[in-house]
């Protein structure tokens, strides 16, 4: 017969060698969590409390685990509603001893009486045996008599050798489970290290702050999953804003919001040079102000995390994550987004110094295309609209100037009155818009270095020059000389490579001019541009424009062209400063994706 006291039972009897550490209790709820043991019931741990009851014939057997504040039972046999439901009790410590404890009679037995469990569940005669995980019980495998029970030496043997098979399987869950959490961990850290990677390589390539805003913004929505990323600038040339200059609700941000003025967390973060978490709108009314608080409430954070772009001289903005719901990042996150921040602020310096000379390009653009001229009998108007893209510089222009025998006033000779041009110079680069400003400066010079030349000679001259001093200039144009002929005007043209002028002529289909001959680029043999007449009569109009119009991916560009005709014929009594833009909107969009250059002409008619 074992000894009521069995060994180990004194720690379990409520001595101060039984007491349990705060430690000891927070090893027993994780090891339970990732056992996934609780009230719940369990298949695995509803086998090894039957074998017990068969083993010890017993009418109840447990498997008890010891919560925070009852002890559950994941493994059952024998017991009646409602426990057999609910599947706990209340807490007994001495039951979670670590040996076993065996009890003859639980009712009159000291180290039990009165506690809930045992009166819960009518207990009598009791053999509990520990389940052990590193030294920490969680719990024990129990055999419970309604009768009081003498528990022999084999019986407890048997029970122990099982309890020992049960806290096998419990702790090999749990070493399962923490290869999992670990296995995790690891996918999580080379997902962060990816991100870190791929921030490195994308936003090296970055060209502007609009894309380095776009690439930040994929980057960290996509891999941390977080409601909104974007980064707020302090630069004195670029608004405080945030990615594409939007909310999340669409609304457009406030360009007044400054980093140094305004109470916002962004603000703080570059201010302050240092990373700012804020949680909830109590949080941010405390921190920011009423008004911060009625910002936050409309975009719908819960949590924000802003990280200081910190350059080479100053800080320049911040970082800005949100949820909208509670979210406090950990180490790795904030990792990431240090990192992330780092290679962003790096691209940043970048971009704007790249943005600088863009807007110097800009305005060298802006500064060739002047004012048109006045010519009696014919009306003019152009329009140029750059690319969506900001970065995106390109060498379109469009020119119209008097020519020397009308600047001379000899304009009744029927000579030629007016040079119209339409270029394009390869390329989308800061080079380009030089180019494109020395051609059309030298196409000038030659028309008035040649008076009475044609326009296939100015471009002739043109060549020669760029091909002489070395330029390296490429592209397609269209340069015209226009003369007064009787109540209309003739068109004499060269066209170097360039899409086809249009002519909508009343009552006639519009016809392009097709007659075009090499485009400008160096090595090329000098004459090869040839000219062509063409009459144009009153009422007609005359579009020259640039690829930009009518070129679109997946589109072909003969038709796009044959769509601009038809649409140019139809506008044939709409003002040319409409119409221009009724069709760079109609072809190109209101945001086209390539710069955009028209020049349109029309000889009025008898009834205009």
């Amino acid at each position: 017969m074992a000894e009521e006291s069995g060994p180990g039972a004194g720690a379990g009897s409520g001595g101060s060698s039984g007491a349990v550490s705060p430690d000891q209790e927070g090893a027993r709820l994780l090891a339970l969590e990732q056992a996934g043991l609780s009230s719940a019931p369990d298949e695995g741990m509803d086998r090894f409390a039957r074998i017990a009851a068969r083993l010890a014939d017993v009418p109840v057997a447990l498997v008890s685990v010891a919560g925070a504040e009852h002890h559950a039972f994941p493994g059952m046999t024998g017991l009646e509603a409602p426990l057999s439901e609910v599947r706990k009790t209340g807490l007994c410590a001495q039951v979670v001893s670590v040996g076993p404890l065996i009890v003859r009679d639980a009712r009159t037995d000291p180290r039990v009486q009165g506690q809930p469990m045992i009166e819960e569940l009518s207990v009598a005669g009791y053999a509990g045996l520990p389940l052990v995980d590193d030294g920490v019980v969680l719990g024990s495998l129990c055999a419970i008599d309604r009768r009081p029970r003498e528990w022999t030496d084999r019986e407890v043997e048997a029970l122990a050798d099982l309890a020992e098979a049960c806290a096998a399987e419990i702790r090999l869950r749990i070493v399962t489970r923490r290869i999992e959490e670990a296995r995790g961990e690891t996918a999580a850290l080379l997902a962060r290290s990816e991100l870190v990677l791929r921030a490195s390589e994308v936003l090296a390539d970055t060209t502007g702050v609009g894309q380095v805003r776009h690439q930040v913004g994929e980057l960290i929505n996509r891999d941390l999953q977080t409601s909104y990323a974007g980064l707020s600038l302090a630069q004195e040339r670029i608004p405080w804003d945030a990615t594409e200059g939007r909310w999340p609700d669409g609304t457009a941000q406030d360009p007044a919001v400054d980093p140094v003025a305004t109470p916002w967390p962004t603000g703080r973060a570059a201010r302050e040079n240092r990373t700012v978490a804020v949680h909830g709108i109590h949080e941010v009314r405390a921190e920011y102000g009423d008004e911060a608080a009625a910002r936050w409430e409309r975009l719908g954070f819960a949590s924000m995390v802003c990280v200081p772009l910190t350059g080479t001289r100053r800080a320049l903005g911040a970082l800005a994550v949100a949820w909208r719901s509670r979210h406090e990042p950990d180490l790795g996150e904030l990792a990431v987004l240090t990192a992330t921040a780092a290679y962003a602020a790096r691209a940043l310096e970048r971009a704007l110094f790249v943005d600088e000379r863009i807007d110097v390009a800009r305005q060298l653009q802006d500064a060739m295309l002047t004012e048109l001229p006045s010519v009696p009998g014919l009306e003019m108007a152009a329009l140029y609209r750059p690319a969506a893209a900001r970065d995106r510089v390109g060498g379109d222009w469009y020119d119209a100037y008097r020519l020397p025998s009308a600047e001379e006033g000899d304009e009744e000779s029927g000579g030629p009155t007016l040079a119209a041009t339409i270029g394009d110079i390869t390329g989308h680069d800061i080079r380009a818009a030089t180019l494109m400003g020395q051609a059309r400066s030298m196409l000038r010079q030659a028309d008035h270095d040649h008076p009475g030349a044609g326009p296939a000679a100015a471009v002739e001259a043109l060549h020669h020059s760029t091909t002489t001093l070395d330029l390296g200039l490429t592209g397609t144009l269209v340069h015209a000389h226009l003369s007064p002929r009787g109540q209309g005007w003739e068109l004499t043209w060269t066209n170097a490579g360039h899409p086809p002028p249009l002519l909508a002529v009343p009552g006639s289909p519009c016809r392009p001019l097709t007659e075009h001959a090499m485009m400008l680029y160096p090595g090329l043999a000098e004459g090869g541009w040839q000219e062509y007449r063409q009459p144009l009569p009153p009422g007609s109009t005359l579009l020259l424009y640039t690829d930009g119009l009518v070129e679109r991916r997946g589109e072909d560009i003969d038709a796009a062209i044959e769509r601009l005709g038809t649409l140019l014929a139809a506008g044939a009594r709409t003002p040319l400063p409409r119409l221009t833009h009724e069709l760079v909107v109609a072809m190109a969009g209101e945001e086209p994706d390539d710069d955009v250059a028209l020049l349109a002409l029309r000889c009025p008619g008898p009834h205009s």
